[in-house]
């Protein structure tokens, strides 16, 4: 058994993932006068966002839409640098268009104007009421993103504080709820309500509180990185490295080594040890206390908590380069299908894969040609499916899903598409529980609702372990890329200085 030794004399960080989540907490800890250490299983870094190239290609393997860039923008600025200096984050416009199965669109945007009249052209008498869930948006977003999203919640005293506020925004109700009690036309209900897809959640459970992601996407607009999501994982690790931290690849964390309830360090697969003062977790976190942590050391997340637990859907995504270009589709781009709430209840109750999907098609170089070679086109289309929960088998059903999803893409927005097809890989929730060690194959972790959000969710210290703190989609407040940056911000509160 090998140990590993450093001459450096500042107290040792540990970060097992370098996802989003353990990159920016890197960054915190380095700051703050930590030696980091930052561990990856597989062969790149970046987690969900690492990227496959191919044949001139690039894909971003995971997070696609860039919102509240001040997240970033804070990280270099630790560090004493400029995002602007090093990345151009590029606005997107419209943020998302979305095609409903008859054809019709949508053209989703931050403009204020532009989207009363896109609610107007689908249904005048919601003009109004459009304008009042904006305006109940913006509360929910001052209360949840603004005071909360950056606290942790440690005790149930944090809950009650919270609970008189939590009342008055409705955040009992559902998203697809709230949006239903001002809005009357149905396709813009599913317009309005669709963002909890983006972190994992149906809009019929997920609680209200992320209705706020509206105001957001108004606030600060949606951005996409020239170069892809990769060159941001690209930037944040050269932060990590002026700081005088480490990457290490291939380095398969096989357990949190605890001692006297306190973490110590990790034992890699291979048997080595490393030591260190704390260990920052973006792993998982339901794969962390289920596999990585010994249950003796477990109060709170007991194997039988972990298992009774409700976690997100499931993605099929299918990245594939075309030898054209399609110039008409967006950047974004949702294609909603013939069912919206009968379909949600088969992802995520039921957990039947439909013959029908919903799908967000992502284009990139709409807004970053030198993705693909010149002439073409790089794609990827995302499915919501069945966690593992289901018995779909993946062995036999991925390659019948995908012609089934490459067909509907002929007949709707990329006609010829077929013959047009230069690369193609998939990823489907057996790769997410194999290559990235998802719990049940669940693309963002726990499904965020009310009785799994803020102190019900793992919390960002470990209730059990002392010393062993979580970033990332698994904690609070959650998944999609403003939460994951925010959990490592909540560690300036709670992690003490060196």
């Amino acid at each position: 058994m090998r140990t590993a030794m450093c001459n450096d004399l500042r107290p040792h960080a540990i970060v097992i993932g370098s996802g989003f989540g353990g990159l920016a907490a890197a960054v915190r800890l380095g700051a703050r006068g930590y030696r980091v250490t930052v561990l990856e299983r597989l062969d790149q870094p970046g987690g969900r966002a690492r990227v496959f190239r191919e044949n001139g290609y690039v894909f971003d393997a995971g997070p696609t839409v860039i919102t509240a860039p001040f997240l970033l923008e804070e990280l270099w600025q630790l560090c004493g640098r400029r995002l602007e200096d090093e990345i151009e984050l590029r606005p997107v416009d419209p943020f998302y268009r979305i095609r409903f199965d008859d054809g019709s669109e949508f053209d989703y945007s931050g403009d204020a104007e532009r989207m009363r009249a896109e609610v107007g052209r689908f249904s005048p008498d919601d003009v109004a009421g459009y304008d009042s869930f904006v305006e109940m948006s913006e509360r929910i977003f001052r209360v949840g993103f603004e005071q909360l999203g950056h606290v942790p919640f440690s005790s149930p005293m944090d809950m009650l504080r919270i609970a008189p506020a939590m009342v008055r925004l409705r955040s009992y109700r559902t998203v697809y709820g709230l949006v239903s009690s001002y809005i009357k036309d149905e396709k813009l209900r599913q317009v309005l309500s669709f963002h909890p897809l983006l972190v994992g959640g149906n809009p019929f459970s997920t609680t209200s509180i992320y209705s706020l992601i509206a105001f957001l996407e108004r606030k600060w607009g949606v951005h996409f990185p020239i170069g892809g999501t990769g060159a941001l994982v690209q930037g944040l690790l050269g932060l990590v490295a002026e700081q005088g931290g480490s990457l290490r690849l291939d380095a398969d964390v096989e357990e949190v080594i605890v001692e006297a309830g306190r973490a110590r360090g990790v034992r890699l697969r291979n048997g080595e040890e490393l030591r260190s003062e704390i260990v920052v977790s973006n792993a998982d976190s339901a794969w962390l206390y289920r596999h990585m942590v010994p249950e003796s050391d477990r109060r709170r997340w007991t194997n039988t908590r972990i298992e009774r637990a409700r976690y997100s859907m499931g993605l099929f995504v299918w990245y594939f380069g075309t030898k054209r270009r399609y110039p008409e589709v967006a950047h974004h781009t949702i294609l909603l299908g013939p069912r919206y709430k009968g379909l949600l209840d088969d992802i995520f109750r039921t957990k039947r894969l439909a013959k029908d999907f919903s799908l967000y098609l992502h284009r990139p170089t709409r807004t970053d040609p030198g993705l693909a070679p010149d002439g073409c086109d790089s794609f990827y289309v995302l499915s919501p499916v069945p966690n593992l929960a289901g018995d779909v088998d993946w062995a036999t059903q991925a390659e019948p899903y995908r012609q089934a999803i490459e067909s509907y893409l002929e007949a709707t927005v990329l006609p010829g598409l077929g013959a047009e097809i230069e690369v193609s890989r998939v990823l489907q929730p057996l790769d997410f529980r194999e290559q990235l060690l998802a719990f049940r194959g669940s693309a963002f972790g726990l499904e965020p609702v009310l009785t799994q959000s803020a102190w019900f969710r793992p919390h960002n210290q470990s209730e059990d372990i002392e010393g062993l703190y979580l970033v990332g989609a698994g904690t609070h407040p959650g998944a999609g890329l403003p939460g994951v940056l925010s959990t490592a911000r909540v560690l300036d509160s709670i992690v003490p200085d060196p």
